[in-house]
Order: structure tokens, then sequence, then C-alpha cells
């Protein structure tokens, strides 16, 4: 019987072991093609609640400081709520050919634990309902399981509004 292969190690999961924070591993093997939603296929496939899932958006500010968003897969960000939780005068979506530089993530894999520096981080507020949510592994198709409370005290985050509605 052939052994089931563990994924790489990503920065995100090393951080999370090396803080003792528990976390389980997603591998979405199906399509990774992140211009039709990836992050809501990935909770459709693995008959996961799509408001327990995060996805990650990295937000710039007119002073050039970033502001890091983890909101619902099926939700959108209200850069009005974001940038008042924030405390900018507004927010705007990192340009995608700027993600990786900035983050040291590519789009569908961005992860607010593990960046190349820290940013203050906003965490839309219904993630405290779920004993455990999902964000990206730091890698598309890679997928970790972790208490919200635990992540959002890890990485800093604040808990706040940050959605459209």
């Amino acid at each position: 019987m052939a052994r089931k292969r563990r994924p790489e190690k990503t920065n995100a999961m090393r951080e999370l072991d090396r803080a003792g924070i528990a976390y389980v591993v997603h591998e979405h093997a199906g399509e990774t093609d992140v211009s039709r939603g990836l992050g809501l296929r990935m909770a459709e496939e693995s008959g996961a609640d799509p408001q327990s899932q995060f996805k990650t958006l990295v937000c710039v500010a007119p002073s050039g400081d970033h502001v890091v968003c983890c909101l619902p897969v099926a939700e959108e960000l209200d850069l009005k709520k974001a940038a008042a939780a924030a405390g900018e005068k507004s927010l705007e979506l990192v340009p995608m050919r700027d993600l990786e530089a900035t983050t040291g993530y590519v789009r569908g894999g961005c992860t607010p634990i593990g960046m190349k520096r820290p940013f203050p981080t906003l965490i839309e507020e219904t993630a405290q309902l779920f004993e455990a949510i999902g964000i990206s592994g730091g890698r598309r198709g890679l997928g970790l399981e972790l208490d919200p409370l635990k992540l959002a005290s890890f990485v800093g985050a604040r808990f706040a509004d940050i959605v459209r509605g």
C-alpha cells in the first residue's frame, strides 16, 4: 500500500510550526486557475462552508503603507470599511504585478502568515463565529485550517466588519 505524500512545507506552515499553532493541511489537486474564484471552488470541493473559508487580499494606502484583509471567499471587500478599520483615509487593492514582490506570495496563494514583512491585518469579524477557518497555505491549491483567534493573535490582526453588505 502506497503512503500518502505529504505536501512540501511552505513558509506559512513553518512559521505556524515554530509558534506551536495547530493546523490541518488541505491539498486540492484540481484546477488552480485563479481567475475564476479559486477559494470558492476549493470550499465547494471540500464541502466546507464558504463563509468559513477566507481569502487574503492586500491593499495599499495613499501613503504607500500596506494593509492585509482576510474575508470569506464568497464575499467582496468593502474598501471604505477596511480603510476606516485600518485608520487610513482610503485603500485600494495592490496591483497584481506588485503582489509577489510585496508579500512573497502569488495570487491564489497569498496568506497573512509569513509575508516578507508583517503588515497591519484585518480579519472579517464573522471569522469569530467558527472554531476553525480555512486560509491559503502559501501556495495555490494548498489550504490551512486553524483557529481564527490563534491566527489573529499570531499575525497581530484585528477583527472588523470589512465586507460589502
